[in-house]
């Protein structure tokens, strides 16, 4: 591999790569792979041998539409770019057959892009239809005849195919219809309007404003800019494609630490690891203090329940976080760098590694790097799965060798950190920001968000939600709109009772409060954190004592057990909610329970003890009633409840026992 220069780093700049003509690109991220998404790649491969086809075969990660895995991306010389979900290895040939061939998307499968237009400056080729209102009665099929016999009545039927799709990315808007290739996208279609549509859009090339879809998408992607675009196993598709290390390069060449500092400032980047403390602020303490060595460490130890967004960041695009890093060593003074990963992450920890090693062999780690004087090295630290490993001591001292257990601060790991030195700890998604900051402006980034909470966040929604996804949206989107406008709403229609953000660290937040602006200090005051990223979605047949008794039991495994708040009061919790959960609780237990969790907030050594009773408090803040039942209505009620729970219809019935 070639050893790059500056000079090579600007050409590269100049001369971006240029995409083959047609091509198929699959996303093999771990939960893809889980899906099929390796056999659906060596069918690929054989059928391009068997039948002599000349398409390039790419890899990616994932551009996170989990719900859809495996996905894969198509081109072809007659056809846009087309995401196609839910693939399986039989419906290859049908696939090569209708794209490459035929000029023609498969049914079932394609999926709407968001990147929608407001104008047709092409002519239409392609219409995706789907009716995204309620499963029941859905008229998709209905809507698909309706505009091939209007398209046969005015002899178009062999210029446009009709597609009915998998995936519109909007949803409860009725019938919803993108033209293809200018991704227009008309919403609350009715069967009056397909004539109206055929003869207007279709052959006329305008378009039909009162169908027209004019909001503009709800994610922002930033940390999300590379995935499911850029081969994570190639460093030469960074840098020809993704504008790779020209941010470092632009930081060693032109810029000072404090300029650096000056624009990380203004980008008022918050760490996106659960804490929100200032970015530049943690560089600058560590780059204040007087030492010959300094460190920066990646925490990639990812624990909460549910939670999948470094793991995907890091899969998808670890030369973005690899990067990143780079730019943090190099303002603060690091000359070593750290990527503490858990171990359960086999695919991330392979990423990573490779990508240190491309580096290194193209000099863009070592010493001297493209000739600046600056020497910078890395290489990974596995987690064995501790949750309090994720905690800034603990990790520290897991790194070097010793129990992973907490310790008090100050002082802090920016003042005296991995052995004894000043160290800066950011996470994944933070790094992942820093080459886009760097590249486009801390105005730019700042122009994102809230007055308070600059900036996008990446969540990984689970739970009882249509369409499971990782989404990345700006700061102030709600809660409402990621689970209803970005992620489909509740499974099989139902009402969503609350959603918990924040892992077990994190709080439960009400249905009626779902319209709050998503920020640091709004989800303080809701008794909530925004944590590292993990959504929860629940709905009305969702128990909320369960839910409480659920992540505090895991906080009480995870616990160290190091200082007594959180290794006694914890237990103590669990058993007080596991006596009302059967029914045998007492008047006296809930003011018991709050009285045990604010000791635990306030003397507990470390974030997992001060942050577990969250689940616990919120719940009683919103469903104190649920609580109640289980105290007044004895073991006949919990038993009732229990049943209600394992078979949760009808709705109503799950309703009146949960309330």
């Amino acid at each position: 591999m070639k050893t790059l220069t500056r000079q090579d780093l600007k050409a590269l700049a100049t001369n971006q790569a240029a995409d083959p003509e047609e091509w198929i690109r699959v996303q093999l991220d771990t939960g893809g792979i889980a899906a099929g998404a390796e056999t659906v790649l060596t069918s690929l491969e054989h059928a391009r041998v068997e039948q002599r086809r000349s398409f390039a075969l790419l890899c990616a990660g994932s551009v996170g539409y989990s719900f859809a895995d495996p996905v894969i991306e198509v081109k072809s010389a007659k056809l846009p770019k087309i995401l196609y979900g839910q693939m399986a290895p039989e419906l290859v040939p049908e696939l090569l057959a209708e794209q490459f061939d035929g000029g023609r998307i498969l049914e079932d499968h394609a999926m709407a892009t968001r990147a929608r237009s407001l104008t047709i400056d092409t002519p239409v080729t392609h219409i995706l239809v789907r009716d995204t209102s309620a499963d029941i009665g859905n008229k998709t099929e209905f809507f698909q005849f309706s505009f091939q016999e209007e398209l046969k009545r005015r002899g178009l039927d062999e210029r446009v195919q009709v597609v009915r799709a998998l995936d519109m990315g909007i949803y409860d808007e009725g019938a919803v219809v993108q033209l293809l290739p200018s991704a227009v996208t008309y919403t609350n279609v009715l069967a009056p309007d397909v004539a109206r549509i055929v003869a207007e859009s279709v052959e006329a090339d305008r378009v039909v404003d009162d169908l027209l879809w004019k909001a503009p998408d709800k994610q922002a992607r930033i940390v999300l800019r590379h995935s499911g675009q850029v081969d994570p196993e190639s460093v030469d598709d960074y840098l020809q494609r993704a504008d790779g290390y020209q941010a470092f390069a632009k930081t060693l060449f032109e810029l000072t630490p404090e300029q650096v500092l000056e624009e990380m400032k203004t980008s008022s980047l918050r760490g996106r690891g659960g804490a929100g403390f200032p970015t530049w602020m943690k560089w600058q303490l560590t780059r204040e203090q007087p030492a010959e060595q300094r460190y920066v460490i990646c925490n990639a130890d990812e624990g909460d329940p549910g939670a999948f967004m470094d793991r995907s960041v890091l899969e998808s695009d670890p030369h973005a976080v690899l990067e990143g890093m780079m730019i943090a060593a190099y303002t603060m003074g690091a000359s070593k760098g750290y990527f503490y990963i858990r171990a359960e992450y086999p695919r991330a920890i392979e990423r990573v590694q490779r990508a240190i090693d491309q580096t290194r062999e193209m000099g863009l780690l070592g010493k001297n790097i493209l000739g600046s004087g600056f020497d910078f090295d890395a290489k990974i630290r596995l987690g064995a799965g501790a949750f309090v490993c994720g905690e800034e001591t603990a990790l520290i001292a897991s790194i070097e060798g010793k129990r992973g257990t907490p310790n008090p601060r100050p002082p802090y790991p920016s003042v005296r950190g991995l052995w004894g030195l000043p160290t800066a700890i950011n996470n994944v998604e933070t790094l992942a920001i820093v080459p886009a900051i760097l590249l486009k402006g801390g105005k730019w980034y700042a122009s994102h968000g809230t007055a308070t909470s600059k900036g996008t966040k990446v969540f990984a929604v689970t739970g009882k939600v249509r369409n499971a996804q990782l989404v990345e949206v700006p700061m102030g989107t709600t809660l409402r709109e990621i689970v209803y406008e970005i992620c489909g709403g509740v499974l099989d229609g139902k009402a969503v009772k609350a959603v918990q953000t924040g892992g077990p660290s994190g709080g439960v937040i009400p249905e009626n409060l779902l319209n709050t602006p998503i920020s640091y200090e709004s989800l303080q005051e809701l008794g909530s954190i925004m944590g590292s990223g993990g959504m929860l979605v629940m709905d009305q047949g969702d128990s909320m004592l369960d839910v409480a008794r659920f992540y505090l039991r895991f906080c009480v495994d995870e616990s160290c057990g190091k200082c007594a708040p959180c290794r006694i009061g914890g237990y103590q919790l669990m058993q007080i909610l596991d006596r009302i959960s059967r029914g045998r609780g007492n008047a006296d237990d809930l003011p018991l329970v709050k009285r045990i969790c604010q000791a635990m907030q306030k003397a507990s050594l470390c974030g997992l003890g001060q942050t577990a009773p969250n689940p616990v408090l919120s719940t009683i803040r919103y469903f104190g009633e649920e609580y109640q039942a289980y105290i007044e209505g004895g073991p006949s009620y919990a038993r009732k409840a229990k049943r209600a729970a394992a078979n949760p219809e009808p709705a109503t019935a799950t309703a009146t026992v949960s309330s």
